[in-house]
């Protein structure tokens, strides 16, 4: 599984009709909207490089409201969450 990372800047006044119409894209799994730098936040989850074009240049750069796009490929993922998973048992504390 490849993992991107996509900020987004936004036309301000549309931004949650931008953030709905990028999280009904395939391979978008997430949408933030965060402050900062970007509008939005996208997480974007793909089987093969190539895809990665197809829903990020093709698709999500091509969202009405969308003004620019600034891309991150994880390398690798670190989270609490997928290591507690990984390490369970299926006991329950109980």
């Amino acid at each position: 599984m490849i993992s991107a990372i996509v900020l987004i800047t936004a036309d301000v006044n549309r931004i949650p009709e931008v953030a709905e119409a990028i999280a009904e894209l395939d391979g978008v799994s997430e949408v933030y909207s965060v402050a900062g730098d970007a509008d939005l936040i996208a997480m974007v989850r793909v089987r093969a490089h190539e895809e990665l074009a197809d829903v990020i240049a093709d698709r999500l750069n091509k969202v009405e409201g969308v003004t620019g796009t600034s891309t991150h490929i994880a390398f690798r993922t670190y989270s609490r969450h997928d290591l507690e998973a990984a390490f369970s048992l299926g006991l329950d504390d109980a």
